[in-house]
């Protein structure tokens, strides 16, 4: 099937069924959290009643098999290679979710070329039509791979911590992906906060720069308090939600999950992931 077969058969289940919602989790620099957001904010919306998937999309670096301590013996990589079929790869990760792992050590992973890039796309165009949410837990930074995955969600979570240079690159992060001019909702979640007050010291910083330059509305997601249950946790491989369900971190992915679910994100139109997804082969 050709991609405009698959996008013509996409376009007539649309009408069906709702695709889904789809979120990309990002970050301008490593080591902020955002693997271990993306997977406690699954379980807690699978928690919620949702059909949760997650894919990690850290085409290189791929560690939320680690976080759940879950063994994964075939992984995006295969789906890309054509050796396996994206059901094939699709795991049940602890906390209700299923998991789509991302490649761990292959250089090669990391710069896709156009006909991987399309796998990928006939991967997911089917994805978006069998669960409610698609998480996607993009590598950090601005490489192509990375932006490609941000331009086609319908909503970017970009996850930053209050250190200086974590607040300058998710700055950098937010710059280039609203230069595409798509009407997608981008909000900041402040990681490892020491208070709430100074959670909103970084979403001020950031949000009234964007407005100033970049004319662009930064939601707030909120933040995720500093917590040594997720130090510990993440020794473990165990989800912090898991672990400790009612430690101050869990509790605020918890109301992330309602942020997103009621207001902040909603989904955005009729054309799905498959579609926006698909501007890469025109790039």
């Amino acid at each position: 099937m050709t991609v405009i077969d698959q996008a013509t058969s996409l376009r007539r289940l649309a009408l069906a069924r709702p695709r889904a919602t789809v979120y990309a989790v990002t970050s301008g620099k490593g080591g902020v959290g955002k693997s271990n957001i993306a997977v406690n904010l699954a379980i807690q919306l699978a928690a919620a009643g949702k059909d949760v998937v997650l894919m990690d999309a850290d085409l290189g670096l791929g560690n939320a098999d680690v976080l759940c301590n879950v063994d994964l013996p075939c992984n995006l990589s295969h789906v890309i290679t054509r050796r396996k079929q994206l059901g094939e790869v699709m795991v049940k990760a602890p906390g209700g979710f299923r998991l789509i792992g991302g490649a761990s050590g292959l250089a090669r992973m990391a710069d896709l070329s156009d006909a991987d890039r399309q796998r990928i796309v006939e991967a997911l165009g089917e994805l978006e039509y069998e669960a409610e949410v698609i998480l996607i837990d993009t590598g950090a930074g601005i490489n192509p791979n990375v932006l490609s995955f941000a331009r086609a969600a319908d909503h970017v979570l970009v996850v930053t911590t209050p250190e200086p240079t974590a607040i300058t690159d998710a700055y950098a992060v937010i710059k280039v992906i609203s230069r595409d001019g798509v009407d997608r909702r981008i909000s900041l979640l402040v990681n490892q906060a020491r208070s709430a007050a100074e959670a909103q010291l970084v979403y001020e910083r950031i949000a009234r720069v964007a407005r100033q330059f970049l004319e662009l509305n930064v939601l707030d997601a909120g933040y995720v308090s500093q917590d040594a249950a997720v130090v510990t946790a993440v020794r473990r491989r165990v989800p912090f939600l898991l672990a400790a369900p009612r430690c101050p971190a869990s509790l605020c992915v918890a109301q992330l999950a309602m942020r997103l679910q009621h207001g902040v994100a909603p989904s955005l139109g009729t054309e799905g992931f498959f579609q926006r997804i698909g501007r890469w082969l025109r790039l």
